[in-house]
């Protein structure tokens, strides 16, 4: 049925609820998982220009770190289960568009990843990465909530 699963993660343990079920599913039906975290862009609001390459740098420094810990957890996961893997973090402003970019650019025939089921208020406010994906894609999503 799928071959290649993206299992889109940002280390959070909603996420890797997500994570084991796509290693699961992988591993039942004997397909690849790449896993995949989305890094943000460092942004600064100042009048003041002087020290921003420096805090730029070390803010690309934490997030290539803290991308690095979430996706080599991800793969200790998969690889206890027996499951071929590969990891990847993008950086990028809109992350649903990441996943789907990376989705379709690996050859993904399915996306897990999980959702906090926001409603209302919060969930107009902080918008949903999850119904972002699930709209703007032609892969089958699976949802984990």
């Amino acid at each position: 049925m799928f071959k290649h699963i993206l299992v889109a993660t940002d280390g959070t343990a909603l996420a890797k609820e997500a994570e084991d079920k796509g290693i699961g599913l992988a591993k039942s039906l004997g397909a690849k998982v790449s896993f995949l975290t989305v890094r943000m862009p460092f942004y600064v609001y100042t009048l003041e220009a002087s020290g921003l390459a420096e805090m730029s740098g070390q803010y690309d420094e934490k997030s290539k770190s803290a991308a690095k810990t979430i996706l080599t957890r991800a793969e200790a996961s998969a690889a206890a289960a027996g499951v071929y893997c590969d990891a990847f973090d993008v950086e990028s402003e809109y992350p649903y568009e990441a996943i789907n970019k990376a989705a379709t650019d690996h050859g993904c025939d399915l996306i897990v990843m999980a959702s906090h089921g926001r409603r209302g208020v919060a969930a107009l406010l902080l918008g949903s990465e999850t119904v972002k994906v699930l709209t703007h894609t032609s892969i089958p999503v699976l949802v984990c909530r």
